[in-house]
């Protein structure tokens, strides 16, 4: 059973720094694609960094600031998150998509205030 689990969420302070992990268990760490997410209340989930068929998009928001990578070693996805804003206060989902569905984790909750 494929299974994604978030962390690295926290609170940190208007121009810091935050790394997400998501570990991937279960399926060999194999998927077409790879993306993190996030949302907050009364506002649809929105897609921040998505990596498929070789290329990596982002939301204009976060572009410069975040950067989307993997570590197949150690089967997981980050999120390197840098020069935060208040406005970048959500909880953030990890994705996969392999050639049959969409896998989600958890969510880890990301608060930047001073």
């Amino acid at each position: 059973q494929v299974q994604l689990v978030e962390s690295g969420g926290g609170l940190v302070q208007p121009g810091g720094s935050l790394r997400l992990s998501c570990a991937v268990s279960g399926n060999g760490f194999s998927f077409k694609a790879m993306g993190w997410y996030r949302q907050t209340p009364g506002k649809q989930r929105e897609a921040v960094a998505v990596t498929s068929g070789g290329s990596t998009n982002y939301a204009s928001s976060v572009k410069g600031r975040f950067t989307i990578s993997r570590d197949n070693a150690k089967n997981t996805v980050y999120l390197q998150m840098n020069s935060l804003k208040p406005e970048d206060t959500a909880v953030y989902y990890c994705m996969i998509n392999t050639w049959s569905r969409e896998y989600w984790g958890q969510g880890t909750q990301v608060t930047v205030s001073s």
